[in-house]
């Protein structure tokens, strides 16, 4: 009868380790989702959510990582910013056009290069006019919600603020084409906030989303200024366009477009390429696949309530 010992269980541990060890290396020969960290491999989650939230303290100084500015270091603060932002965007973004050169087989590193710092610039150069759309979004929360009781208030606490302004910078990315990084942002965005906004997704001023818990907006949607849209919300694809041989077809329009001062309230759902006119307003729980005009008021027939009062048979 075999004895059981420390040797025997330390062997036996050694032995299985071994085994799956080996197992799991042999998972890695199809090459998805080895990065190996050189320059031509993915970007870590880690880099760029270290990124945003850089360009998150450029957008609200001294709201992002609550550090304290004065008048006199504000813009030795920033400039330090700037800089370090410019030298880790343009890596992780060259890492990103370059990776996804490889994926198609014919990369060109001089382009990747142009590529790179064209798309750093791009984003940088926006950030005065990013801060200025997004104090339109923050005055909207505090004109459309009674319980604001400040525009800090706004900026520190509520989640449609925080989601709209990172998918600003991710749309951004987005258009420079940046393969990756918008995603990472925005994925990120919804895991705090609750709030999915794909970067694609074209966004007017003055947006702003009340609560937003489980709202949800695709990548082809448009959405005018001074939209308010409430929880629950989804502008989604009402079915997906397919080639002769029955892939879906990337890139086709297939999202709602919402036009200025539209109101869309709880739990409604608007589907496929179809137009909500100016200045309507969306009931909650509405299904909607069919366009609207301009002005008008959609809301379901109300629901036949039972109440039992205590007692009653």
């Amino acid at each position: 009868m075999k004895q059981c010992t420390a040797r025997h269980a330390s062997a036996d541990a050694a032995d299985f380790i071994d085994t799956v060890t080996a197992e799991i290396f042999a998972s890695y020969q199809d090459g998805i989702g080895i990065n190996h960290n050189e320059g031509h491999n993915l970007p870590r989650e880690t880099e760029v959510l270290g990124i945003l939230a850089k360009l998150l303290e450029l957008i609200f100084p001294g709201f992002a990582e609550r550090e304290a500015y004065s008048v006199e270091t504000l813009k030795f603060s920033v400039g330090d910013i700037v800089s370090s932002l410019y030298i880790e965007l343009n890596d992780v973004i060259h890492r990103s056009y370059k990776y996804h050169c490889m994926l198609t087989e014919s990369c060109d590193e001089c382009k990747c290069v142009k590529r790179a710092r064209s798309a750093t610039e791009k984003l940088l150069q926006s950030i005065p006019a990013l801060r200025t759309t997004i104090k339109k979004d923050i005055q909207a929360a505090l004109d459309g919600d009674p319980a604001a009781r400040s525009l800090d208030e706004i900026i520190l606490s509520y989640p449609g603020v925080k989601a709209i302004t990172i998918q600003r910078l991710a749309h951004i990315l987005y258009e420079e084409k940046v393969p990756l990084i918008p995603r990472i942002m925005t994925e990120y965005a919804h895991r705090i906030t609750a709030i999915d906004i794909h970067p694609g997704a074209k966004i007017g001023e003055g947006v702003f989303i009340d609560h937003g818990t489980g709202v949800v907006i695709g990548e082809t949607a448009t959405i005018g200024s001074n939209v308010k849209i409430y929880q629950g919300v989804t502008l989604g694809a009402h079915s997906f366009p397919k080639d002769a041989c029955g892939k879906i077809i990337k890139g086709a329009k297939r999202h709602p477009n919402i036009e200025d001062g539209v109101t869309i309230y709880a739990g409604a759902t608007i589907l496929g390429n179809i137009t909500i006119g100016a200045n309507s307003v969306v009931g909650g729980n509405v299904w909607l696949t069919e366009s609207v005009p301009p002005g008008t008021k959609i809301r379901i027939a109300d629901p036949e309530l039972t109440i039992k009062k205590p007692g009653a048979n």
